[in-house]
């Protein structure tokens, strides 16, 4: 099996994109991985396109051949990957795959959303889960389990609001975030209602926005300046069957475990993590998850700023979903993109010193108490 190595990243500012097609971002961040890459397009073996929402939109479900045909590149097997929130991170992990396998020497990994168009109306997600229809929708889930970790370890809202104005600060300094203006814990706090006990500030946004990977063999690696190793790829789905803990995804847990082993590395060599926080709960489940504290301390982690940037582990130093923005399809490889960024030490501001491990945390969709997919991909240079 060949080692699987990250040759480039590419990505756009995660906005609403008013002007701009599916297509049309989702190239541009895949002519941005190849240039940063230095790869020639012509020696692409294998391409996945990531979208969450597109079949369901728009009714399109081969946009990926689309998107790469804007590059040139067809005549190879292309596939399109919708896996919720993990769309893209589930595209690396198979192209990955393909690469240690020897299927192919150079794989592509482009995700991107179109999520802005009010005539649309809302995406009718988990239509067929009872559950949601009878109003389970994923912000309940969520505050669910913020109500659940602050009655078993005594999580408080201030704790939870801390994990906002942390990665709004992060994303202040990223030309790529879609929000950068300053917020503090009583405006988190004082945001409008979405379901108790999560405020508005506390949920990630939409946002139009695409991002792409360019991965590779080691021996296409040697002729690329700046690739990093990609140490290990992990994916997992749900235990629905045993009953689950409401302040725990067990996926995650699993997920995790499994990188770490994978990687043959522990939670204390990791520089840096940009894990999936689509709400400040659930930021703070993933440093348990992790291994970054203790089960129950999230929460303490986060308020004494030791996942801020200067801190011993900084998490989301991008900003993360709630303030970076969620396009879902895209989310994971942006994820990666700022992993690359920091371990090639080219983030400016917002670098992590000395960056040479970093670890992407991904996870989508909710059943019977645990998470559908995790993802968890860890980068060394």
């Amino acid at each position: 099996m060949s080692d699987v190595y990250l040759a480039g990243v590419g990505m756009i500012p995660f906005r609403v994109h008013k002007e701009r097609i599916l297509v049309d971002m989702a190239g541009e961040a895949a002519a941005l991985a190849l240039q940063d890459s230095g790869i020639d397009p012509g020696r692409v073996d294998m391409g996945f396109f990531a979208s969450a929402t597109t079949a369901v939109l728009y009714k399109d479900v081969t946009v990926g051949q689309n998107v790469y045909w804007q590059l040139g590149i067809n005549r190879i097997p292309i596939f399109n990957v919708e896996n919720a929130c993990t769309s893209g991170s589930t595209g690396i992990y198979l192209a990955c795959n393909a690469i240690a396998a020897g299927q192919a020497e150079v794989a592509m990994v482009v995700g991107g959303e179109k999520m802005c168009v009010p005539e649309m109306g809302l995406l009718n997600s988990g239509a067929t889960e009872l559950d949601t229809q009878l109003g389970l929708v994923t912000p309940a889930s969520f505050a669910m389990r913020a109500a659940r970790h602050m009655a078993e370890f005594g999580t408080t809202l201030e704790q939870m609001a801390a994990v906002a104005v942390k990665n709004r600060r992060h994303a202040a300094l990223n030309p790529m975030a879609q929000f950068s203006k300053p917020i503090s814990a009583e405006d988190v706090l004082a945001s409008p209602p979405i379901a108790d006990p999560l405020t508005r500030l506390q949920c990630c946004p939409i946002a139009d926005g695409a991002a792409a990977v360019v991965l590779c063999s080691s021996r296409v690696a040697k002729e690329t300046a700046g690739a990093l190793r990609v140490r290990a790829w992990a994916y997992c789905t749900g235990d629905y069957q045993n009953p689950q803990d409401m302040a725990r995804w067990g996926t995650d847990y699993r997920t995790c475990a499994k990188a770490y082993e994978l990687a043959g590395l522990k939670p204390g060599d990791l520089d840096l993590v940009e894990c999936h926080d689509a709400f400040t709960i659930a930021e703070i489940l993933h440093y348990e998850a992790l291994g970054l504290c203790e089960p129950g301390q999230g929460g303490r982690l986060a308020a004494e700023g030791q996942t801020a940037l200067g801190g011993p582990i900084p998490v989301n130093p991008s900003g993360g979903l709630l303030s970076r923005g969620h396009p879902p399809g895209a989310t994971g490889l942006a994820q990666v993109w700022e992993l690359a960024v920091q371990l090639r030490h080219q983030a400016g501001p917002r670098q992590v010193p000395g960056a040479s491990v970093g670890l992407a945390h991904c996870m989508g969709g909710d059943k019977d108490g645990d998470s559908k997919s995790c993802t968890v991909i860890i980068l060394t240079n």
